[in-house]
């Protein structure tokens, strides 16, 4: 329930995730760097295709976020590689709507980039590490950090901009909360064997290249 379909949130909340999510493009823009454009095409696909198997939960239905693994390797450049995976699922599949782009760019993207700056650097010392079983166990660690803290962030902020949209979303919110739980931890599992494996056989790819704090 990742993406929240048209006409369902209020307009202060609409304009908030759309203002924020502008902002968050904007930056992410000036901060591009040409040379991770293919990697954040891979992922955006990853992200496009992933989240359009829905696995039943319930009364309700999950899937793959992957929007840590994505802020984890992709630093910055997660917000327009999950914004254009977004649009495209809207335009073709009726997944959310277009009028809540925002919203559920913001949902995804602010976990996103806070798994970046916190965990994004824990990889650097990783590249070079030795010796590399050592260096891909804690990477391990990392990616699993990465993977729940996407999902519990993404969960957090869906449920409460549903909350904010009137009291009559509070059985949804808390339903949310029940099904993000054991999606955290299976994607913590995914992004940890991902990120164990990047360190082992490609480690040059977690390096910190698109991180251009000074542009």
């Amino acid at each position: 329930m990742a993406h929240i379909p048209d006409a369902v949130l209020s307009v202060p909340v609409l304009a908030t995730g759309a203002v924020v999510s502008a902002a968050m493009l904007v930056v992410s823009l000036r901060r591009l760097d040409d040379d991770r454009i293919p990697q954040a095409a891979v992922l955006s696909a990853t992200f496009f295709v992933s989240s359009l198997i829905t696995v039943p939960l319930g009364p309700s239905s999950v899937h793959l976020l992957l929007n840590g693994l994505m802020g984890l390797l992709l630093g910055w450049t997660a917000v327009p590689a999950l914004f254009v995976a977004l649009i495209l699922q809207a335009v073709f599949f009726g997944f959310g709507g277009l009028t809540v782009l925002g919203v559920n760019l913001m949902n995804l993207a602010l976990p996103a980039l806070l798994c970046g700056a916190l965990l994004r650097p824990l990889l650097s010392p990783l590249v070079s590490a030795a010796p590399r079983v050592r260096a891909v166990h804690r990477a391990r660690w990392i990616g699993a950090a990465a993977g729940a803290l996407g999902v519990v962030g993404t969960g957090v902020m869906l449920a409460a901009t549903l909350v904010l949209s009137g009291e009559v979303f509070l059985p949804a919110a808390r339903l949310v909360a029940l099904t993000f739980a054991p999606l955290a931890l299976v994607e913590a599992l995914i992004t940890a064997v991902i990120v164990g494996f990047l360190v082992r056989v490609e480690p040059a790819l977690l390096a910190l290249a698109d991180d251009q704090t000074d542009a």
